[in-house]
């Protein structure tokens, strides 16, 4: 599986990019309608801190998405069709 770069309107409370709640992928705009799931994965070579997100969107769809905390960036999971 491999990952895309999105825009993200999020959320910014007590932190910046604390939640998402809208993204855009190939111009179409998904709504967040429901975080389903959330973790923190961190890397120990180099301490990139990275929050996941799995949400629901208002089209009834699930993805993957995370941010990159030292970067900024979002980017969102694109699964391969099966062979």
């Amino acid at each position: 599986m491999s990952y895309i770069n999105i825009k993200v309107i999020a959320y910014s409370g007590y932190r910046v990019n604390e939640s998402p709640r809208a993204f855009l992928i190939n111009d179409e705009t998904m709504t967040v309608v429901e975080i389903m799931d959330k973790w923190i994965e961190e890397s120990y070579s180099d301490r990139v801190r990275r929050r996941f997100f799995i949400v629901k969107t208002d089209n009834d769809k699930q993805y993957k998405i995370y941010v990159d905390d030292k970067t900024s960036e979002w980017f969102c999971e694109i699964k391969s069709a099966a062979t």
